[in-house]
């Protein structure tokens, strides 16, 4: 099932750019997203979000598979 993915474009404390589905009661406000498109797996949509944020990762709620930290 495909999901339409979006990173935050402003940091976590850590540094880290968290990466959502469009359900996430987590997800940004539209000003401070970036959409990545439609994927069947976070790990695709994290990849993506890797090519302008290098310190990218997935929502610990919405993307447990990609969280790393």
């Amino acid at each position: 099932m495909f999901e339409t993915y979006y990173v935050n474009t402003n940091a976590q404390p850590n540094g880290d750019h968290e990466v959502h589905v469009e359900s996430c009661d987590h997800l940004p406000e539209s000003q401070n997203r970036k959409e990545l498109g439609r994927y069947t797996r976070c790990q695709d949509a994290v990849k993506t979000a890797k090519e302008t944020y290098q310190r990218s990762n997935g929502c610990f709620y919405c993307c447990p598979a990609c969280h790393t930290s």
